[in-house]
């Protein structure tokens, strides 16, 4: 993890920046389930002080990314198999319906930022940088249900995939799959404008299906 420092910017607190950073390498396996951190080796590494990463890694705790082990550190905690589909069910039953409320109402300005968006996705996944990959997916899913006007639906999707993992994305990364399935939001944006719907949504349902896939290590039918 050496180098973190030199990502960092002005644009966000200090606390954020580790914060986030940490969040996506735990999200893609990069940092396994099972591995114990430390607030020197962090602050070390990202090049700051340690309170901006002991502040981040508490508030990583309190999110569930993290446990606290007693005169240790932090340990980085795992979703289980049962959570993991419970969540992906959910995902599917908040995120697939409203694709055919939205196909056929994309404006111009919308249809051009998911269809950058969905660039940046694939380029990501082609170079492997998780963080990058895993801001712009967020971004993306969660622009299309910003068209629905229903602001509680975004948000509470905005905190679904926050609980998820997929420790997967570091071993896809070293094939063809990641980019494959990266290749599937492009794909919706052409569906969404062709106003359909119905094929809208059984995309999205594959697309969320990768979630407890091959996103996640598992061989998918």
């Amino acid at each position: 993890m050496s180098g973190f420092g030199a990502l960092l910017s002005p644009a966000e607190s200090l606390r954020e920046q580790v914060e986030g950073q940490l969040a996506s390498r735990i999200v893609s396996g990069e940092i396994p389930p099972g591995q114990v951190l430390t607030v020197p080796t962090l602050a070390g590494d990202f090049g700051v002080s340690a309170t901006p990463v002991r502040e981040a890694m508490l508030n990583l705790a309190r999110r569930g990314f993290l446990r606290p082990i007693r005169n240790r550190g932090f340990e980085v905690t795992e979703v289980s198999p049962d959570e993991l589909r419970e969540l992906t069910e959910v995902r599917m039953l908040l995120e697939a319906p409203p694709m055919r409320q939205v196909a056929g109402m994309l404006d111009d300005a919308t249809v051009a930022s998911l269809r950058e968006t969905a660039d940046r996705i694939v380029n990501a996944a082609k170079t492997g940088k998780f963080d990058e990959y895993l801001a712009a997916d967020t971004e993306f899913h969660l622009r299309i249900l910003q068209c629905t006007g229903n602001r509680k639906l975004v948000e509470t999707v905005r905190e679904l995939r926050q609980q998820t993992r997929l420790v997967g994305l570091v071993r896809l990364a070293e094939t063809d799959a990641l980019i494959s399935t990266s290749l599937e939001h492009a794909e919706l944006v052409d569906l969404l404008v062709a106003g359909r719907g119905e094929e809208a949504e059984a995309l999205m349902r594959r697309h969320i299906h990768h979630v407890g896939g091959v996103w996640s290590g598992h061989e998918e039918e």
